[in-house]
């Protein structure tokens, strides 16, 4: 997006991975006026620098939204509202993420999960823009997936975990076990950046376009497409994060879901027609942060606190 300093409502933006956290101060349009990236180390010392750069940055902040890494409790009957629950991010599990930012500004703070925000931030200015029904899906360190239903952000019980369906494992023609240290060999477990670099001993981004493991790459999330088409029944369904920039991908999964769902969905007749149905994300590596940019303004639109 393009930086603007009109003289419009400020909104603070925090996308919190497990790496880093992408903070920015923008506008409701979705121009992101000034960035910075703050290593994910302990929750104390992370957000203490994310604080100090959304004060430092900004001189009216109206809202502030966050899309995170998970599991997160978004109940907003639950006494833990806003917390992150039982991540595998060591020092980081039942922390209270929103009440730390909303403590710091005493503005609305809305949480929800990154790929649910990127979900958002598609719908306004990405790759789902006029699509009600949708679905975002990360492949990077770890793998998430996000949905808008009928307009709305998909919850229920909790958030959707749609990195960690099970899908077949080959273990004759795959024998690595996973990496998931809650289910080993689930979705997230095989496919994802941290899985590719165990399995392959290096990391996915120095590996050939024509090696062997992309093609099975390709297997295992041709195999998740096809479970959240027939689950959710998506118009569009959207792939980003480090992993998808491996772009010779999308054709491979394109392949193998056609091949998969046998004509059996309209969608699903051939790979050419999969092609503007399973496609990159055109946000640049942005979406979670402009996601969390339009968490804020929807909160400040709606007139509601958290």
């Amino acid at each position: 997006m393009v930086n603007s300093h009109a003289a419009v409502a400020e909104l603070g933006a925090i996308e919190a991975g497990g790496t880093k956290f992408a903070c920015a101060v923008g506008t409701p349009a979705g121009h992101l006026i000034h960035e910075t990236t703050i290593p994910t180390t302990t929750p104390e010392e992370t957000l203490k620098q994310v604080i100090e750069f959304l004060r430092s940055h900004s001189r009216n902040l109206a809202a502030v939204g966050i899309g995170s890494f998970g599991p997160l409790q978004l109940n907003p009957g639950s006494a833990k509202y806003g917390y992150i629950t039982s991540t595998p991010k060591p020092g980081w599990s039942n922390f209270d993420l929103a009440g730390t930012i909303r403590n710091a500004f005493h503005v609305p703070v809305i949480l929800d999960t990154d790929v649910n925000a990127a979900a958002l931030a598609e719908s306004r200015w990405g790759a789902a823009q006029g699509l009600r029904t949708f679905l975002y899906g990360t492949v990077g360190t770890g793998i998430g997936g996000g949905a808008i239903v009928e307009g709305a952000i998909l919850h229920g019980r909790t958030h959707p975990e749609m990195g960690h369906i099970r899908v077949p494992h080959d273990r004759s023609r795959d024998p690595f076990p996973g990496t998931c240290p809650y289910h080993e060999n689930c979705l997230e477990g095989l496919a994802s950046g941290t899985a590719l670099e165990a399995r392959w001993k290096v990391s996915p981004a120095t590996l050939p376009r024509n090696h062997p493991a992309w093609v099975l790459e390709a297997e295992y999330l041709a195999l998740a497409c096809v479970n959240w088409m027939c689950t959710l029944s998506p118009q569009r369904v959207i792939l980003g994060g480090g992993v998808m920039q491996q772009k010779q991908l999308f054709p491979l999964i394109c392949e193998r879901v056609a091949r998969l769902m046998n004509t059996y969905m309209d969608t699903s007749e051939s790979a050419d027609n999969l092609g503007s149905f399973i496609v990159p994300s055109p946000l640049a590596g942005n979406a979670g942060l402009l996601g969390a940019l339009a968490l804020a303004n929807c909160h400040t639109a709606s007139g509601n606190s958290s």
